[in-house]
């Protein structure tokens, strides 16, 4: 469980460059995109109050959204489009309509210091809007002491419970578990870091039918040497073959003899899998022992993989946790009309959905469904969230879907549930991703060959350079972050609702946007501090005025304002790619700078200027790629 850290930004009063009060105090704390913002609602609001535009109150946060980052440095900084979609409404030109709104900016406290007034609008009614270059300093000034990095915690702070991740502990983790736990914790660390209170919980799939397929599996076909060497190997073995036996068309057990010689040998083999499940659900003694037997070392299995990854977790509160209360949430749902009987079973008819919410079956056992709801309930009972995230793939959408509005039926309405969803990581054929056998890829099998791929990189480099100066241990350490940080960025740098297609040739790449990319642009920037024996903490205390004397020095600078709206952005649609792409953009424009022009070798203002640029440049790339659950490297 976390929240903010540390408190505000320091202000830069003292510092060479003076303060910027503007509206509320120091608008500058909040970026430069939100105190526009904040300015062209105060001009919207002054217009419609004098009749000039009519525009209602639920109209405003679209209209202030139309300030946004212009695509093209030359045209300004920012720009405000809405001119275009008043002027219509009201039967005017845009241009006249942006000229009344150009005028009233001088108006709004704050906005001559933090902006350049424009002249005109451009072109059918563009307002292009530059940040004043003794504003940027400012903030830069103030960022780059600040433990929050000139970003402000959000106004409004929210708990927001993530649940991701969710493995089947009876098998080993696979490729498809990637996307979910990556994406999932990196919103964590995000969300956090603006200031929400976030609760993660992985609800491991510890109690369902699967469970039934492995009690079936080893009271009839185990393999106790098997069990001894590799628990969850075996687990596994057991819980694919069983799943074929009971899945597989006849015709398809050609293909596994091993199943076919089981079909033969044990007719009602699916019958006996549920009547196991049901057993265990319903407390027989054999069967929760050999649960309890069972889960320890799938447990170790799945935490072994997590702390490769970096990945930790408030709470695991499995399927078998929940177990308990399913009774109960049928019966309430069913007291308040909402749960009826169909044909022996119990389900949740809702208007717009063809097919019903099945809660029980008629055999009596509960489903995913029952789970979800009850765990929705306990939730919100305990941790009094106001959003809950479900971070799963894009194929249980419906099921979603119906366990939402079931919860809102049911009371529970008030608290936001959102299902993050996800695509499909596909092979080189455009498939779902599988070993050359046509097996499901093992997440840790994955994980072991992008170490060893890195390790190749790193090996490589060194000849090539005649040694790199590391020793066996550290060299490890690098190919362990670099190799595990470019599946995990790979992964999310992709759009999280579309299917990509995974390739390690391309993530392990030292140019792209790639992790690589950005490990080497901070290791580039530790060389600089390292070669010249610079004190950052000095360059950070330092009271002297920022000037910028090159172009390319103010392009860095507007650049690393703009981290605070780069996660504002991501949570608005919960997407981590947001931010790659943005880090993306600052690694550029920080080679460019980098490429271009001297640092340690400059003097007097120029000098102190750069060393704080690229020292904040540093930081916030440490951040962000530590949002994304990336490690970095002093050396590559």
């Amino acid at each position: 469980m976390s929240g903010p850290e540390a408190d505000g930004p320091r202000t830069c009063a003292a510092d060479g460059n003076g303060p910027l009060l503007g509206l509320d105090g120091g608008l500058e704390r909040f970026g430069f995109r939100c105190a526009l913002r904040r300015i062209f609602q105060t001009v919207l609001e002054r217009l419609s109050a004098e009749n000039a535009i009519a525009i209602a109150p639920e109209e405003m946060p679209a209209l202030i959204e139309q300030v946004r980052q212009t695509a093209d440095p030359k045209f300004g900084d920012y720009s405000a489009t809405m001119a275009m979609s008043l002027a219509k409404r009201s039967g005017r030109k845009p241009r006249d309509v942006a000229m009344e709104m150009i005028a009233k900016l001088d108006g709004v406290p704050g906005f001559s210091e933090l902006f350049e007034k424009p002249s005109e609008p451009v072109g059918p009614g563009f307002i292009n809007l530059r940040v004043r270059d003794e504003a940027i300093a400012c903030a830069i000034k103030q960022a780059v002491g600040d433990p929050r990095l000139g970003v402000a915690p959000v106004v409004g702070p929210e708990t927001i419970v993530l649940d991701y991740s969710s493995p089947n502990v009876a098998k080993p983790m696979h490729v498809g578990h990637i996307r979910s736990t990556v994406i999932g914790d990196s919103l964590a660390k995000i969300l956090s870091f603006r200031g929400h209170r976030t609760i993660t919980d992985n609800h491991l799939g510890d109690w369902g039918t699967q469970f039934g397929m492995i009690l079936w599996g080893w009271k009839h076909v185990r393999n106790e040497q098997a069990f001894a060497l590799d628990p969850t190997g075996e687990l596994g073995r057991l819980y694919r073959l069983v799943r074929v036996v009971v899945d597989a068309k006849p015709e398809e057990l050609d293909k596994h003899p091993e199943a076919a010689a089981i079909v033969e040998q044990y007719p009602g083999v699916a019958e006996a899998v549920l009547a196991e499940t049901v057993k265990l659900h319903k407390g027989d003694p054999e069967n929760v022992a050999m649960w309890e037997r069972f889960m320890p070392a799938c447990r170790l299995e799945i935490d072994r993989i997590y702390a490769r990854l970096h990945v930790s977790f408030d709470h695991t509160l499995g399927e078998s946790f929940y177990q308990p209360m399913l009774q109960g949430v049928v019966e309430d749902l069913a007291s308040k009309g909402l749960a009826t009987q169909s044909r022996g079973a119990t389900a949740v008819f809702l208007d717009g959905y063809e097919a019903p919410l099945l809660i029980r079956k008629a055999d009596g056992a509960f489903l995913y469904a029952t789970t979800d709801l009850a765990t929705i309930q306990w939730r919100i009972a305990h941790w009094k969230p106001d959003r809950i995230l479900y971070v799963v793939d894009h194929r249980q959408s419906q099921h979603f879907q119906q366990v939402f509005a079931t919860a809102k039926a049911w009371g529970y309405g008030d608290v936001k549930c959102v299902h993050v969803a996800f695509g499909t990581v596909l092979g080189d054929d455009g498939r779902p991703f599988k070993t050359r056998a046509g097996d499901t890829v093992g997440l840790e099998a994955l994980l072991d060959e992008g170490v060893d791929r890195a390790m190749q990189v790193v090996n490589s480099g060194a000849e090539s350079r005649g040694g790199d100066g590391m020793n066996d241990s550290t060299r490890k350490h690098v190919a362990e972050t670099v190799g595990i940080g470019a599946i995990k960025y790979a992964d999310l740098a992709q759009n999280r609702t579309t299917d990509y297609v995974f390739s390690f040739d391309k993530m392990l790449q030292l140019t792209g946007n790639t992790a690589a990319y950005m490990q080497y642009a901070v290791a580039r920037v530790e060389g600089i501090f390292a070669k010249a024996g610079i004190d950052r903490e000095l360059v950070r205390q330092a009271r002297v005025p920022l000037r910028f004397t090159d172009p390319r020095e103010r392009a860095l600078a507007i650049t690393l304002t703009r981290f605070g709206e780069t996660l504002e952005d991501v949570e608005a649609d919960y997407r981590p790619n947001v931010l790659t792409a943005w880090l993306y953009e600052l690694a550029g424009v920080y080679s460019t700078f980098y490429d271009a022009l001297p640092v340690a070798k400059a003097e007097g203002d120029e000098r102190a200027t750069r060393l704080v640029l690229c020292d904040l440049t540093g930081q916030i790339l440490r951040k962000g790629l530590e949002m994304l659950g990336i490690g970095v490297v002093e050396k590559m």
